[in-house]
């Protein structure tokens, strides 16, 4: 039974990374889930049980991709980008904006959206799109730590362990916010490598001086600063993120007029949920509790890299679900390991691609785009860029424990 939980789950992971035959990414796990069920190598209600705390993540993914659609389509993210201009604040600027939208919208959203405008800006100025292009999928994995909503793994923790987004300020801000300046330095000397130089490319439309709206600026603004708050403040009063996105997609469609049902990812919330329930029955037969808790400097360093190790190989997302019963105190609140093991799937899985769901979705637009990225050049720029940032974060995170009661 123990080979056989484990073989399963490897299935379903390989199943949803090669996707045989072209199948969706999420036929894999599901069909692996009803098969581990049917033939009892997963109870039904074990089943349940390890759905019931995806159900609120999940809920704020399916709202916030739409949220980041909407936003797009009323014009805010063209108005923001349009304010950088063409020269030297450009690059930054835009880093500033993917940040931003990582840390307030979620990562898959952000690349989902952000990646064709960036690929947009550079050709309509004759940059190198590749190199402004890879902009997004660098944040999704650096920036993705500083709130709950951030990033699904964030959620997920949540809602096992009832945290609060004051608490990942506390903990995971500074380490996320070094982790982004120097990533940025990084980038713009990976810049330097004749991969990146300016191709000669089509250019297309972007917002022009003449075409800046500023209600349109005002408005999304308004509405993104009230998304903030509600994320940070609606918890602790009984809404939930959900919730929150839900309230921002029913305005955005009275001011868009548009119901962007083509948008809601329910094929990314099958995948999570069908590797959710084989990653609850493997969590059965392996004994993590011991390389994944423990205080002090060793402690928190291998939980980090063990945890970054086992996103890259078999995805951020299951690596985390894997993790979850190691990261109790034993009396149902989360240890303090569960801030290293995060910093681990969120920004470890920078070597492969296969490493979290926003790499993949961001390799499959940017082969839609025209400037497909293998997956030695994503190992290529991803451990000159993710890896250092990702580990000087850890550094600092390590360095904080005392400070914030760890």
């Amino acid at each position: 039974m123990t080979a056989a939980r484990i073989v399963i789950l490897a299935l379903a992971v390989a199943g949803a990374l090669i996707r045989p035959f072209r199948m969706p990414a999420f036929m894999a796990p599901i069909v692996c889930a009803v098969v581990a069920v049917s033939s009892g190598l997963v109870s039904l209600q074990r089943a349940t049980d390890s759905l019931r705390p995806l159900m609120a993540p999940l809920g704020f993914l399916l709202a916030a991709i739409p949220l980041a659609v909407l936003l797009d389509r009323f014009g805010y993210f063209e108005q923001v980008a349009a304010r950088f201009g063409s020269g030297r604040l450009l690059v930054p600027g835009l880093w500033l904006l993917g940040a931003g939208t990582v840390a307030v919208l979620n990562l898959d959203a952000a690349v989902v959206l952000l990646t064709p405008l960036y690929v947009r800006i550079a050709r309509h100025q004759g940059r190198s799109a590749r190199y402004l292009g890879f902009q997004p999928v660098l944040l999704a994995l650096l920036a993705s730590s500083f709130l709950p909503v951030s990033n699904l793994t964030n959620l997920i923790v949540v809602a096992r362990y009832k945290l609060v987004p004051w608490q990942f300020l506390e903990h995971l801000a500074l380490p996320g916010l070094a982790a982004c300046s120097l990533g940025f330095l990084l980038y713009r000397l990976v810049g330097k490598d004749t991969a990146f130089q300016a191709f000669d490319e089509p250019r297309g439309p972007i917002v022009s001086e003449s075409r800046r709206d500023t209600r349109v600026l005002a408005t999304g603004s308004v509405l993104v600063v009230l998304v903030l708050a509600g994320f940070l403040a609606g918890p602790s009063r009984g809404v939930a993120e959900w919730e929150v996105a839900l309230g921002a997609d029913v305005v955005l469609c009275l001011l868009t007029r548009r119901l962007p049902w083509r948008t809601i990812p329910w094929r990314t919330a099958l995948l999570a949920a069908g590797l959710g329930v084989l990653a609850a029955a493997a969590t059965v037969d392996l004994h993590l509790g011991g390389l994944l808790s423990g205080d002090g400097t060793l402690a928190y360093l291998r939980e980090a890299a063990l945890s970054g190790a086992g996103a890259n190989v078999v995805n951020n997302l299951p690596a985390l679900l894997v993790s979850l019963p190691a990261l109790s105190n034993g009396v149902g609140h989360a240890s303090c390991s569960v801030w290293p093991v995060l910093w681990g799937v969120n920004s470890g899985p920078g070597l492969l691609v296969t490493g979290s769901l926003a790499s993949l979705l961001w390799v499959d637009a940017m082969g839609r785009l025209g400037e497909p990225v293998g997956a030695g050049g994503f190992l290529k720029v991803g451990a000159r860029v993710v890896l250092p940032s990702a580990i000087v974060g850890l550094a600092l995170l390590v360095a904080l424990a005392p400070a914030v009661g760890c």
